[in-house]
């Protein structure tokens, strides 16, 4: 399959401006004609992956016309936006480039996607997968696709356009390794039913000789220097507590700290809120106002894929994988996550694979830990207790 020198523009095209790198600008590519070309453009970035066929994307945005759809497909592909295949049918697909540029593009229709980080879909696909990022423990993230490209970089967008995003799922499955690769100026409240509202704001601390200052808490901090604030298990802190985010959160930008004079902050540019919670865990609860506040509700499972890849072995990984399916049916209360089973490649590297996966089958809960056990047993072909101790 080969791709083809794009054709010269035709009499009627639009002119590219460029860029300062050459790069033609979305607005200069999509012409007089802008309104189809903004469906293509966003309908092939919503599928990044696919070499689509004219009319599969004639058929997918309701266009009158697979001929305009085709000329739009021909501006994309000489603007550098998308390759054009033929075999023997015109198929095309979206260039990175085309995705860099489709997100700078007005929607051409209200939209309505369910997005979703994680899960076990696959590997191949669109080439130039981002390198690991650091986190600030040291280890590595490895970004996973989301919308339009990859979860560390569509988060960097959805701050820049002030979209708060409300990140869900089981304990271990990444949300907060993701956010820290995300804003390297992360601040974090780690949230419990103790959690209060000087957490948030700050207090009066005492200082050496006498007396007592007032320290600022990390919302404040947050909102003065223009740095992410990550709100983690959010729907374990008391609802009257999280009421402090909402004015920070809702236009005003502007909150007041009664404890200290009702002192006035403001947000400056670059505040971003961010939070996540898990479902499953006892005591959660996420509340109207708290889900309204977020634009965005971003479910995040455990990436089977990169398991298999940082070296959990497949049976282990197929074990998971059932119990997971238990978990979500109801059947069991507790399923390995990503970070056991990275747990787990660490304890096989040390003690062994049996002292490995007795260790997993150990630290599941007690009222989970024989559905865990016969899992194991059942993907290994090896009879598996708890790790334990036994004679000298």
């Amino acid at each position: 399959m080969t791709t083809p020198t794009p054709p010269a523009p035709q009499a009627g095209a639009p002119q590219n401006n460029p860029t300062s790198d050459g790069t033609p600008t979305a607005e200069a590519a999509s012409g007089r004609s802008g309104y189809l070309y903004r469906k293509v453009a966003l309908h092939l970035a919503d599928h990044p992956d696919q070499i689509l066929k004219v009319g599969e994307i004639t058929r997918a945005i309701g266009a009158p016309s697979s001929g305009a759809v085709f000329e739009a497909l021909k501006k994309m592909t000489t603007a550098g936006h998308a390759t054009h295949h033929r075999d023997p049918h015109h198929r095309f697909q979206i260039t990175q480039a085309g995705i860099d540029a489709a997100g700078t593009l007005p929607p051409a229709a209200p939209r309505t996607r369910s997005i979703s980080s994680g899960g076990g879909g696959g590997g191949g696909g669109r080439q130039g997968r981002p390198a690991p990022v650091p986190r600030p423990n040291g280890t590595l993230y490895h970004p996973r696709r989301l919308g339009r490209g990859w979860d560390v970089e569509e988060l960097q967008r959805l701050r820049a356009q002030q979209v708060p995003v409300l990140l869900y799922g089981p304990p271990g499955t990444g949300k907060t390794a993701m956010v820290e690769a995300a804003f390297p100026d992360l601040l974090t409240v780690a949230g419990t039913g103790d959690t209060v509202v000087d957490d948030f704001l700050g207090s009066y601390n005492p200082i050496p000789g006498g007396g007592y200052e007032f320290v600022h808490g990390p919302l404040v901090t947050a909102m003065r220097e223009g740095r992410v604030l990550l709100v983690d298990d959010a729907t374990l802190i008391p609802p009257r507590v999280l009421a402090v985010l909402y004015p920070a959160m809702d236009g005003r930008g502007v909150i007041t700290i009664p404890a200290n004079g009702n002192e006035t902050v403001e947000a400056v540019d670059g505040f971003y809120i961010v939070a996540g919670h898990n479902p499953g865990v006892h005591g959660a609860v996420l509340t109207e106002a708290l889900a309204s506040r977020f634009t965005v509700h971003l479910h995040v499972t455990t990436d089977w894929d990169l398991a298999r890849q940082l070296g959990v072995p497949k049976q282990v990984v197929a074990a998971a994988i059932d119990l997971n399916a238990d978990l979500a049916a109801g059947k069991t209360v507790w399923a390995p996550q990503l970070r056991e089973l990275l747990g787990f490649v660490k304890v096989r590297d040390h003690l062994g694979m049996p002292a490995a996966l007795a260790n997993l089958a150990g630290i599941a809960p007690e009222d989970a830990r024989d559905d865990v056990t016969a899992a194991l047993s059942r993907h290994t072909g090896t009879p598996i207790t708890a790790l334990a101790l036994g004679k000298r």
